[in-house]
């Protein structure tokens, strides 16, 4: 499967795992709220010392998950993370990106743009976007 195949389902469901690598080798999982932002999956990890952001720091090779409501369906994007925060992108890149991955994780606005933005510098907010290196899955007919 293509990632073009999979980014309808994934710009309409946005329940995910994400799944990474702990320093012993063994899988981590998180749920994550999802989504498509310019041909790669994505999410924002809204505490930047989380045990997610910690092993992708470390290993940048993660699996997300999107699944359908219903669980009838779902997609994996595997690939190498890319990580975006105040260590590495200037801040107020930062917060075009987070706002535009806020909306491709949910389809809607923020009621307050401003207290969102203001939440996200006092948790290190981090924009993971995972550029596909494969993408599988179940898309039922008519998703």
């Amino acid at each position: 499967m293509e990632f073009e195949d999979a980014r309808p389902f994934m710009e309409t469901n946005h329940r995910g795992v994400i799944s990474t690598l702990q320093p012993n080798g063994a899988v981590q999982t998180s749920i994550v709220v999802c989504g498509a932002h310019e041909g790669k999956a994505a999410f924002v990890s809204v505490r930047g010392n989380s045990a997610k952001v910690r092993n992708l720091r470390r290993n940048r090779q993660c699996t997300v998950l999107s699944v359908s409501d219903d669980w009838r369906g779902c997609v994996a994007v595997e690939g190498q993370a890319q990580l975006f925060d105040l260590r590495n992108t200037p801040a107020e890149e930062l917060r075009v990106l987070l706002r535009a991955v806020f909306q491709a994780c949910g389809d809607k606005d923020h009621p307050d743009w401003e207290e969102y933005d203001r939440a996200m510098v006092e948790q290190d907010a981090v924009v993971v976007l995972v550029p596909p290196d494969r993408v599988y899955g179940r898309i039922p007919a008519g998703r």
